[in-house]
């Protein structure tokens, strides 16, 4: 069984749509700025990969989260030619922080923030009249938990369409967190590089339309061959290489699949060196007899790490990475770690070819991984 995706939206640091956000990948520009937000003489970590969208005068606004979240589900359901009540559509949202940095800014300088606010229903409820809707808050995976969700109603006959989005805008208590437990003091997020020093927060939001096969009303961008997740739940922050195997052999079960049939890897990429050693291994074993084996980029390179959304803004550029034949590099990838050692990682600029079928990682904190397997609309 698959199910169509009709209808794609983004926003990140690098652009405001999704074709904005894959131009700026393939050319490859630096994309981290110093950090914004925060006052950085509190940290070690200096950078971040935030959207310029605070007020010129400086300070933080509340609810950037909430606002990057209905504008990419306005913007998604528009692509698709669906209208915008979406009473009868089920709306799921995966994040990992939802609205911390209001909650912050409450308590910091009594920003006007009701507890209502807190929750994205009350926006998508006032924006599109959204009466069902889940919150997903499963760390970096949060949004591919979402989308196996939305296959699972819908092949349960609870919906036609479903939106699925993820959005997260950096929270000081998050950033600060991070900058205490990381070995190293990271001034760029370097996946896979021997200089990987660990993840810098990055911000967005993205959205799918996701439809029963051949009920939409427009075109189809991709189709979903399967999802898989599991939480191994073995170490707190560490990924465990078994649970890893496990997720993406799954995934290939369910999408019917084999290793050789895939073309491209979105990796998960975070620039952590536990990260980045687990995944590379895991996936050189599974490539391993699969001939040359797919290509493969990380787009936090460029993004930064945008949080529990990131699944799904990784998705959203491996389609358009199909559509145009074209893989963006890594950006900063000179020197790939050992255990990286055959992978057809793209550097330097991007690669062409025939892609018709990618798969998208993602793994958080608490063994909590997914992985989705899509297809071309050909």
């Amino acid at each position: 069984m698959t199910w169509d995706i009709t209808g794609m939206a983004a926003v990140a640091n690098v652009g405001a749509t999704p074709g904005e956000i894959f131009a700026a990948l393939c050319a490859g520009r630096e994309s981290r700025r110093p950090l914004m937000a925060f006052d950085p003489d509190k940290y070690r970590a200096a950078y971040a990969y935030e959207i310029d969208d605070r007020p010129k005068d400086g300070g933080d606004i509340p609810r950037r989260a909430t606002r990057w979240l209905t504008t990419v589900v306005r913007q998604a359901v528009a692509d698709a030619g669906l209208g915008e009540d979406l009473s009868q559509v089920p709306v799921l949202v995966g994040t990992t922080m939802r609205e911390q940095r209001s909650l912050e800014l409450w308590w910091r300088d009594g920003a006007d923030v009701a507890l209502e606010d807190l929750h994205f229903g009350t926006a998508l409820q006032g924006a599109f009249g959204a009466s069902t809707t889940y919150t997903f808050a499963n760390a970096c995976s949060a949004t591919l938990y979402a989308l196996g969700m939305a296959t699972d109603m819908i092949e349960a006959g609870m919906a036609d369409t479903v939106v699925v989005a993820g959005t997260d805008s950096a929270t000081e208590s998050g950033f600060g967190t991070l900058d205490r437990v990381q070995n190293g003091i990271p001034d760029a997020l370097r996946a896979v590089d021997t200089t990987h020093k660990g993840m810098l927060m990055g911000e967005g939001a993205a959205a799918v339309v996701v439809q029963r096969a051949g009920t939409g009303n427009g075109p189809v961008h991709a189709r979903v061959r399967g999802v898989s997740m599991n939480c191994d739940a073995n170490h707190a922050t560490a990924p465990d290489p078994d649970g890893i195997t496990h997720a993406v052999l799954d995934a290939y079960s369910r999408a019917g699949v084999r290793a050789r049939d895939i073309d491209l890897v979105m990796l998960h990429g975070s620039g952590t060196p536990l990260n980045d050693a687990t995944e590379s291994s895991v996936l050189r074993r599974i490539f391993d007899s699969s001939g040359p084996g797919p290509r493969m980029t990380a787009i936090k390179a460029m993004t930064g790490h945008t949080l529990g959304g990131s699944g799904l803004l990784s998705l959203v550029m491996a389609v358009l990475a199909m559509k145009e034949g074209t893989v963006p590099p890594v950006l900063g990838l000179t020197d790939p770690i050992p255990e990286a050692a055959g992978l057809g990682l793209v550097q330097g600029s991007p690669a062409a070819g025939d892609l018709a079928i990618a798969q998208i990682n993602a793994f958080g904190f608490g063994g909590i991984n997914a992985v989705a397997i899509v297809e071309a609309a050909r």
